[in-house]
């Protein structure tokens, strides 16, 4: 294609759903920096055509989040008894979950938030007098909160048990999951047959693969789609950026299963690398939860509109029409970057 082109398409499918641009919302915990939360995020995705993901650790119930946007996929963690999460899969599936993601990227670690800032186990007098000096710097934060005549609420409510009892406070989900023994690959099995049992047969991700053996794996599992991801290099701080394992992956299974990309993604002309490598599209975490931060909804609306245009401007600039003409020969990959982990040593 020479020349540049007067209309250029994003539009793509993931897991049967139809999104108007490669970006998708990663499921993250503990979105309570707002006081709308998950559903703000939720909100915007849906006016900006494209999928929500939601954590079973979210801030908001999985029936709020479908209620506003109904391409949303539901994200679980291995935690509990089956009869658990047997209860847990039937809620997203009742409140409208369109798929399900299973994250197996995190293995519980207790070292992995060292520097972050203080997240309390529950909001109660003491901890707001304990905090009050960190608060007072952050009055526009505060104001937001104090029109809903509301405190953050810390507690996981899609972790509450069916008999309508109280809701885990994310400390006790995180309990929870450290003393759940780690899965195998039999347990996702399950978890994939189990899914389509309930949903009637509606797609399932596995998040968390960077090595080609267990994208292969995948495929045997019966998974429809793959989220090459290290869960932001948080726990294992020494793992391989995903850009950099995602073309063997890709080039491997790539034509058995829809393979996503989740990490690093901050501007626009990463998301075309990623699709070049060989992904369907991406999805992002830090950069709306910087927006939702800053200003709710509508900040995240504006950093799904700012990726939007940084993809159009780089197709532009490429003289291509659509996402669909990205190849590896698209961009320049410096020797040695790329990274296939899980492949035999050759002899």
């Amino acid at each position: 294609v020479a020349g540049h082109q007067a209309e250029r398409s994003m539009a793509t499918t993931v897991m049967g759903q139809d999104v108007s641009l490669p970006v998708l919302i990663s499921p993250t915990g503990v979105q309570a920096v707002h006081p709308d939360g998950e559903v703000a995020v939720a909100r915007a995705a849906a006016s900006r055509g494209t999928v929500m993901g939601l954590s079973n650790f979210a801030s908001k119930s999985v029936e709020e989040v479908c209620a506003v946007n109904d391409r949303t996929f539901f994200q679980m963690y291995w935690t509990g008894q089956r009869d658990v999460m047997v209860q847990r899969m039937e809620r997203a599936h009742a409140a409208g979950a369109k798929g399900l993601i299973a994250t197996l990227d995190w293995s519980f670690s207790m070292g992995r938030d060292w520097g972050s800032p203080e997240i309390p186990e529950k909001v109660d007098l003491k901890t707001m007098v304990r905090m009050a000096p960190k608060v007072a710097t952050k009055p526009r934060w505060l104001w937001e909160f104090g029109k809903t005549g509301q405190i953050p609420d810390l507690r996981a409510p899609n972790l509450a048990p069916p008999d309508g009892g109280e809701a885990p406070t994310f400390f006790g989900a995180y309990y929870e999951w450290m003393t759940t023994t780690p899965p195998t690959w039999d347990d996702v099995d399950w978890m994939r047959e189990t899914w389509a049992q309930i949903s009637g047969g509606r797609p399932f991700m596995l998040k968390g693969v960077c090595r080609v053996d267990d994208a292969k794996r995948a495929v045997d599992a019966g998974v429809a789609a793959i989220s090459v991801s290290n869960h932001g290099g948080n726990n294992l701080d020494g793992t391989p950026a995903t850009i950099r394992v995602l073309h063997p992956i890709a080039e491997a299974v790539g034509d058995q299963v829809e393979v996503v990309m989740d990490g690093g993604i901050r501007r626009g002309s990463d998301v075309v690398k990623a699709l070049a490598l060989g992904a369907r599209a991406v999805m992002i975490g830090r950069a709306y939860l910087w927006g939702l931060a800053a200003n709710g909804e509508e900040g995240v609306g504006n950093v799904l509109d700012v990726l939007r245009s940084g993809i159009d401007s780089a197709l532009l600039g490429l003289g291509l029409s659509s996402i669909d003409q990205l190849t590896p020969d698209t961009v320049e990959v410096p020797e040695g970057f790329l990274r296939p982990l899980g492949v035999p040593a050759r002899s």
